[in-house]
């Protein structure tokens, strides 16, 4: 049985920057949805990156499931 060393790598690697890249997004999402809405349109922009930021998440995850379940 051999290893593939290079490949294995190349597995950890995308991994860890694609669960890095999705936590900070989801991050980003939280920051967003806590900042101070005073009833300006300055401060919904913050809330719509947010739902953005979350949209994504929940796209990167759906992916992911249909990948496993096909």
């Amino acid at each position: 049985m051999d290893i593939d060393w290079a490949a294995l790598g190349q597995v950890f690697g995308v991994s860890l920057v694609a669960t890095v890249g999705l936590v900070g997004l989801f991050t980003l999402g939280i920051l967003g949805t806590a900042s101070k809405a005073d009833g300006t349109s300055a401060a919904a922009l913050p809330r719509v990156g947010a739902y953005a930021c979350f949209a994504v998440c929940a796209l990167a995850v759906a992916y992911g499931i249909y990948l496993i379940a096909a």
